[in-house]
C-alpha cells in the first residue's frame, strides 16, 4: 500500500505547491473555530479523498475538511483512513514552508500505518509500528529512494533537545520545560511548525515534544504510527498511547512524544506533571 500511498500525497503535495507560489496564496476563509481555510487545504483534501477512495474502496475516511455529515457517522467506523490535507495552514499562510499532508491508517483506535510528507521537499516519512520506518525522497528520474529511520538514545551528559511548536506556549510548557531543566544537562531546544516535529523525533533530531495546547486526531495519528515504527512513543498524560476515535470530540489529550520510549525519565516526568 505504500508505494501509491507516495504517489497520491506527492500528488496532492504538488496541488498544494502551486498554490503556495501562485498570487493570492495568503487568502482563507476563517472556520467555526477561527482557523483558517484555503484553496490548499481544499484542493488536497479533494484530491486526498478521490485517492484513498480508490486505493480502499470499503475504507471511509475522516478528514479536517469533512462534511458535518461524515463527522456524524464516524464513531460507528472501526477501520478508515485520518486525514489532514495540510498540516500547519498558519505556516502556509505565513510562508514558512513548515507544512505537511498527514495520512493515516486506523484499525481499532490506533494508528497502524503513518505517512507524513513535506510537500516543498518532496519527501515523505513513514512508519508502521512494529515492522520500520523510513524516510523516502523523490528523485529526478521519477522514482523514490529510501532509508531507514531509529530514533535517538539519551545518554548521561548530552543534550537533550526539545521540539516545540513557535505558536503555542504557556504555564504548562514552561512548568514541564524547568522540570526537565532540573533534572537533566544541558538541554536545547528548537521550535518548527505543524507535524515536522514528528519527522525529527524520528529521524534522531530531538528527544522530546510535548504539546498542552488544543490540537486534533488528525494532527497526532501519523506521527504516532511513524514514533512507534522508529523507536519512541506518544503519551498522553496518563502514561498510555493515544488513542483515536474514542470519544465524541475529535481534539486530541494534551501528551508528550518522546525518541527514547525506554528511558525511565519520561515516565518520572509523567507523574509529575499535572491532569
Amino acid at each position: 500500500m505504500v508505494p501509491p500511498l507516495l504517489d497520491l500525497c506527492r500528488e496532492a503535495g504538488e496541488a498544494i505547491c502551486t498554490l503556495y507560489h501562485a498570487p493570492g496564496a495568503d487568502q482563507y476563509e476563517a472556520k467555526g473555530d477561527d482557523s483558517p481555510l484555503t484553496r490548499a487545504d481544499l484542493q488536497s483534501h479533494a484530491l486526498l479523498r478521490r485517492g484513498l477512495a480508490a486505493l480502499t474502496p470499503a475504507l471511509p475516511l475522516l478528514s479536517e475538511e469533512s462534511s458535518p455529515a461524515e463527522l456524524a457517522e464516524r464513531r460507528s467506523w472501526r477501520r478508515f483512513w485520518l486525514v489532514d490535507p495540510l498540516d500547519g495552514t498558519k505556516e502556509f499562510l505565513t510562508r514558512t514552508g513548515e507544512f505537511t499532508i498527514n495520512v493515516a491508517l486506523i484499525i481499532r483506535h490506533r494508528p497502524v500505518l503513518g505517512l507524513l510528507y513535506l510537500p516543498l521537499k518532496r519527501e515523505a516519512y513513514v512508519g508502521i509500528p512494529g515492522v520500520w520506518a523510513r524516510h523516502y525522497r523523490w528523485h529526478a528520474g521519477d522514482r523514490w529512494a529510501h532509508s531507514g529511520l531509529v530514533t535517538r538514545s539519551l545518554a548521561p551528559g548530552t543534550p537533550l533537545t526539545v521540539l516545540a511548536s513557535r505558536r503555542h506556549r504557556g504555564p504548562r510548557l514552561q512548568a514541564c520545560l524547568e522540570w526537565l531543566g532540573e533534572r537533566w544537562e544541558p538541554i536545547e531546544r528548537h521550535n518548527s511548525g505543524s507535524a515536522l516535529k514528528f519527522c525529527q523525533l524520528a529521524e534522531g533530531r530531538g528527544e522530546f515534544y510535548p504539546r498542552f495546547s488544543p490540537c486534533s486526531e488528525w494532527d497526532t495519528a501519523a506521527g504516532q504510527a511513524l514514533l512507534e515504527a522508529a523507536g519512541g512513543s506518544l503519551l498522553g498524560l496518563d502514561g498510555e498511547p493515544l488513542r483515536y476515535n474514542c470519544r465524541d470530540t475529535l481534539l486530541s489529550r494534551n501528551f508528550i512524544a518522546v525518541g527514547d520510549a525506554g528511558h525511565h525519565l519520561w515516565r518520572q516526568l509523567v507523574e509529575g506533571l499535572p491532569r
